[in-house]
C-alpha cells in the first residue's frame, strides 16, 4: 500500500535572539522518506544568509557530553546542527556581552526521528549530550576550525544552571577544564550588536 505524508517546514524562533529550530519538509511513503537537509535559497529566506564552508560529523556513545564550545573571531562559527542516528539534547548559551539574554541558554531535543535542525549563530557556546548509543551528530559551519580561536565554557558551570538530562555524563579531559562564564568575562570574545 502506498502512503504519502507531507510535513510542512516549520521555523521556531526561540526566546534568545538568533536561535532557530527548523523542522524540514519530510516526504514519507512505503519506501521510506526524503527531505532536503539544506537549501541555500530556502534558508536565506528564513534569515540564515551564511556561507557554510565545512561539514562535520561525530559519533557518540550514550551519555557522552561534548561542549560547551565556540570559536572566537576571526574564525567565529555559526552552526547548523542535526542528528542522523540516535538522539541528543542540544544546548546553546548566549555569550554575547551586552545581550539581554547573556548567560542564558536554550535546549532542544534533536533526533533521527524528529529530523529537526538547530541554527546557532556565532556568539554562542554550543554543546550536546547523547541520549542513545551510536548517536551520529552532523553539522555545517560558517568558518574553518582554528586552534588559536578555539574556546569554551565549562558545561556544568553553576552560573549557567543548565538542566542536563544525565547527571554524570562522560566528558573529555579538555571539556572538564574549560573556563567558567565569569572567567570568560575577563577576556570576552563576543559583544552584542543590535
Amino acid at each position: 500500500m502506498y502512503l504519502r505524508k507531507k510535513c510542512v517546514m516549520k521555523v521556531e524562533r526561540l526566546d534568545i535572539e538568533g536561535l532557530l529550530v527548523l523542522a524540514p519538509k519530510v516526504f514519507c511513503d512505503s519506501r521510506g522518506y526524503f527531505f532536503e537537509t539544506f537549501s541555500q535559497i530556502k534558508y536565506e529566506k528564513i534569515g540564515i544568509a551564511e556561507t557554510f564552508v565545512q561539514d562535520n560529523e561525530s559519533e557518540s556513545a550514550s551519555g557522552v557530553l561534548r561542549g560547551l564550545h565556540f570559536q572566537a573571531p576571526p574564525f567565529a562559527q555559526g552552526k547548523l546542527v542535526r542528528v542522523i542516528a540516535g538522539r541528543v539534547i542540544d544546548v546553546a548559551v548566549d555569550i554575547r556581552v551586552g545581550s539581554p539574554t547573556f548567560g542564558k541558554y536554550a535546549s532542544v531535543e534533536l533526533s533521527a526521528e524528529n529530523k529537526k535542525q538547530f541554527w546557532i549563530p556565532a556568539g554562542f557556546a554550543h554543546g550536546f549530550v547523547a541520549l542513545e548509543a551510536d548517536t551520529i551528530f552532523a553539522y555545517k559551519v560558517t568558518a574553518p576550525y582554528s586552534q588559536e580561536c578555539d574556546g569554551g565554557i565549562l558545561w556544568n558551570d553553576p552560573a549557567l544552571n543548565i538542566k542536563w538530562p544525565i547527571p554524570a555524563p562522560i566528558v573529555s579531559e579538555k571539556d572538564s577544564h574549560l573556563p567558567s562564564l565569569n572567567e570568560y568575562l575577563k577576556d570576552p570574545k563576543f559583544h552584542y550588536e543590535k
